[in-house]
C-alpha cells in the first residue's frame, strides 16, 4: 500500500477502497447519459425487475462497440456516445451478476479466447525478441 499523504487515520481506511479518482469523469457523464436514455425508453433500474440474460447486453455492447470503432462516434438513435453505451452495457451486466438476476446465457463450456490471446501475445513477444536479437548480431 503506498504511504499516506497525511497523518489522518481516516485516510489509512479510505486508501482500502477503490479509488473513484482513477475513474475519467468523462466516461462516468457519457454512462449516466446512457443510463438516462435507458431511463427514459424502460424505466428506471428496469433490468432489476426482472431476470435480463447476458447475451442482450454483450450483443449491445459489441453492436456500440463495434460501430464506434468503425467510425460513428455517436448512436444516431438516441444521440449518446457509443462508448457510453457499451459502458451502461457492461454496468448493467455486472449489477445483474451481482444481484443474481443475470441469466447467464453464455456457452455452458468455456472457450479458449483468453488462452488464445496470452499464447499469440507471448508468441509474438518472442517472435520480437527473436528479432532485436538477429538485428543485434548483424549490427
Amino acid at each position: 500500500m503506498e504511504t499516506p499523504p497525511d497523518n489522518n487515520p481516516k485516510t489509512v481506511y479510505g486508501m482500502r477502497k477503490p479509488s473513484m479518482a482513477c475513474v475519467p469523469p468523462v466516461a462516468l457523464l457519457h454512462l449516466s447519459k446512457a443510463m438516462m436514455n435507458g431511463r427514459d425508453k424502460y424505466g428506471l433500474m428496469n433490468w432489476r425487475e426482472k431476470n435480463i440474460s447476458a447475451s442482450i447486453y454483450y450483443d449491445a455492447a459489441m453492436r456500440h462497440l463495434i460501430s464506434w470503432y468503425d467510425g460513428e462516434t455517436m448512436d444516431p438513435e438516441s444521440g449518446v456516445h457509443h462508448l457510453g453505451h457499451v459502458m451502461a452495457c457492461c454496468a448493467i451486466l455486472l449489477d445483474g451478476e451481482l444481484l443474481g438476476t443475470l441469466n447467464d446465457n453464455r456457452a455452458s463450456t468455456k472457450g479458449m479466447f483468453p488462452v488464445l490471446c496470452r499464447e499469440m501475445a507471448k508468441e509474438k513477444n518472442d517472435g520480437e525478441s527473436n528479432t532485436s536479437q538477429r538485428q543485434k548480431a548483424e549490427d
